[in-house]
């Protein structure tokens, strides 16, 4: 080839490059698989939400929608790994975010140096509670009758937990009542069965999947929920604060991406979530979980994160929870 016809190829080259960048960053999203992580293992109640809006997301986004399961460290992984993914939407991390709250204290490292600058909600999900139950066969039939007999126990009493989120409620319902029993941790729920069965437990505090399941099968008897209303999920289950003690802990699930992805893909997220939310199956879906949906805009989704965040440093400290290294 002669030179100068080189050098006109060049120059076409040269002018067409704006053109094609254009039209790269023109693309509409979704252009490509996306990417839904879950910071639990395969089977788990984590992965089992996950899974379901993965599914109904596909047809709405037109592609496919691959669950990457990051375990690990209470789900830090996860929020590790998202943070930093490329801010582009294609990685979307669905979690509870009152986890992701309560971790920034409960660890020495936290997951994130600072949340707002590293996560944004696109999709709420589902709010839902924790649960005070005691063993079927037990005298207690409403808060009042084992507050009462707790009391009168005093540190002979004993109660179970489960993580983070039990013990921070039995802390709030002893600091409320004047009760003064021993908190017992498990390491999962399903382990405190044989001692909720012979009596060594006098309750327990747990989330609410398990805690139905429970009572469903006619093992435990629900006497409280830990939000500050009855949830649609639940209504015949009273709440800490309508019997006098106050309290509203609430745990909810959201969809989260890369602080720094564009407003028009947080939108468009935002704007399929509700979407699956909003429906009958949804809502069915989300009372097996015992929780009620949960529908907000990103910017109010993102305050109650950051709120959340605030809340769980006090919840913390005044449930006394060691931090983890």
């Amino acid at each position: 080839m002669k030179p100068g016809a080189r050098l006109l190829l060049l120059i076409a080259a040269l002018a067409a490059a704006p053109f094609c960048a254009e039209s790269s960053r023109a693309q509409p999203y979704p252009a490509q698989d996306i990417h839904f992580i879950c910071g639990f293992p395969p089977g788990s109640g984590a992965d089992t939400i996950v899974r379901y809006f993965a599914e109904k997301m596909r047809p709405l986004a037109g592609q496919n929608i691959i669950v990457e399961n990051r375990t690990g460290a209470g789900g830090n992984i996860a929020i590790e790994h998202l943070a930093r993914s490329r801010p582009d939407g294609y990685t979307v991390l669905i979690s509870s975010a009152a986890a992701l709250a309560a971790n920034m204290w409960i660890y020495k490292q936290p997951p994130v140096a600072d949340v707002g600058k590293s996560i944004q909600v696109v999709g709420t999900i589902n709010r839902q509670p924790f649960m005070l139950t005691v063993d079927a066969k037990s005298p207690y039939k409403t808060l009042a009758d084992l507050t009462a007999a707790m009391k009168a126990k005093g540190e002979k009493a004993s109660y179970g937990t489960a993580g983070a989120f039990g013990t921070v409620v039995g802390e709030f319902y002893k600091l409320r009542s004047g009760v003064t029993a021993i908190e017992v941790n498990y390491k999962a729920a399903v382990d405190t069965l044989n001692d909720m069965s012979s009596g060594a437990l006098d309750f327990n505090i747990s989330e609410p999947v398990f805690s139905l399941a429970q009572q469903r099968a006619g093992r435990w008897r629900i006497l409280a929920v830990s939000t500050g209303e009855r949830l649609q999920a639940s209504p015949d289950l009273p709440t800490f604060k309508e019997l006098g003690y106050d309290m509203d802990i609430v745990g909810w699930w959201a969809a989260m991406v890369q602080a720094s992805t564009p407003k028009p893909v947080v939108e468009q997220l935002n704007k399929w979530f509700v979407q699956i939310v909003s429906s009958e199956e949804t809502r069915k879906f989300l009372a097996n979980f015992g929780g009620d949906p949960l529908v907000e805009a990103p910017a109010v989704a993102q305050d109650r994160l950051l709120n959340d965040v605030v809340r769980w440093k006090d919840y913390i400290r005044v449930a006394k929870i060691p931090q983890l290294g």
